[in-house]
C-alpha cells in the first residue's frame, strides 16, 4: 500500500520568543503539521504551553496561499478531559492523548470527537498498545514515543520499530475491514539518518524537533528528510 509522508515539526525545539514566525517559517519549508507538545510538570517533568498559545498560533499555521496547516496536539498532562476540550475549542486538529494518562480512554476519544476533530492515543516506550484493539474505530492517529516523554533532544529508541511494526498491521487490518484511514505517528529522536528505518517500519508522519528547529535551514532538513523517505 502507497503512503502518504507527513513532516511535523515540533515546535518544543521552535525559539519560544518568535514562535508565530517560526511556525510560518518551517511552514515555509515544507512541514505538513505543526506538532505541539503540551507539557504539565505532572505527568511528565516539564512545563510547556495551554490552550492559548495555541489559539495565538493557529492564525499563523497557514501555507502562503492561505490553506490551514493542521495543528496537531500531543497531551502530555493528566487528568486529561478537559484539556483535551479546551484545545479542542482553541484552534486544535488532532489532540493525541495518553491511555494511562486517562480513566476512561474510550469517553475521552469521544469527548475530542464530538468537538469535530481528530483524535489520537500516544504511547510511551514501555507501555503496551493493548488499549489500541478496543478503541481503534474511534482513533484516527497512533502516536508511539521513540523517547520518553518530557524533552527534546533524546536518542531514538530502537524498540520502538518492533511496536511500529505491530501496530502498522493492526491499522491495515483495520483499514481492509472499514476503508479508515489511521496515521501512524513517531516521535522523538528522528533525523535524516534514521527516518527511512522508521518508514520502513510502517510509520507515515514523522514528528522531529531539533533536528529541524536546531539546523541553519529548516528547508534543507526536509528537503533531506523527503529525499530518504522517497528512496
Amino acid at each position: 500500500m502507497s503512503r502518504t509522508y507527513r513532516i511535523a515539526p515540533s515546535i518544543l525545539s521552535a525559539d519560544f520568543a518568535r514562535l508565530g514566525e517560526e511556525v510560518r517559517n518551517v511552514i515555509d519549508a515544507g512541514a505538513d503539521w505543526i506538532h505541539f507538545d503540551v507539557m504539565d510538570n505532572h505527568y511528565v517533568p516539564n512545563l510547556t504551553f495551554g490552550p492559548m498559545v495555541c489559539q495565538a498560533l493557529r492564525k499563523h499555521s497557514v501555507k502562503a496561499d492561505g490553506t490551514p496547516v493542521p495543528i496537531d496536539v500531543h497531551l502530555m498532562v493528566q487528568p486529561v478531559d478537559a484539556l483535551a476540550t479546551a484545545f479542542a475549542k482553541s484552534g486544535a486538529d488532532i489532540v493525541t492523548f495518553h491511555p494511562d494518562a486517562s480513566t476512561h480512554v474510550d469517553r475521552t476519544l469521544q469527548l475530542i470527537k464530538a468537538e469535530g476533530i481528530q483524535a489520537g492515543l500516544v504511547f510511551n516506550p514501555a507501555t503496551p498498545v493493548d488499549v489500541l484493539e478496543w478503541v481503534i474505530d474511534k482513533v484516527d492517529v497512533v502516536l508511539l514515543m521513540s523517547v520518553n516523554p518530557g524533552f527534546g533532544g533524546q536518542s531514538f529508541i530502537d524498540s520502538t520499530l518492533r511496536k511500529c511494526e505491530k501496530v502498522r498491521k493492526l491499522i491495515d487490518a483495520h483499514h481492509r475491514e472499514t476503508g479508515r484511514d489511521i496515521r501512524l505517528e513517531i516521535d522523538g529522536g528522528i533525523k535524516v539518518d534514521n527516518i527511512r528505518r522508521v518508514a520502513d517500519a510502517g510509520a507515515d508522519t514523522f514528528v522531529a524537533g531539533s533536528a529541524i528547529f536546531g539546523q541553519p535551514s529548516y528547508q534543507a532538513v526536509i528537503e533531506a528528510m523527503r529525499a530518504e523517505l522517497a528512496r
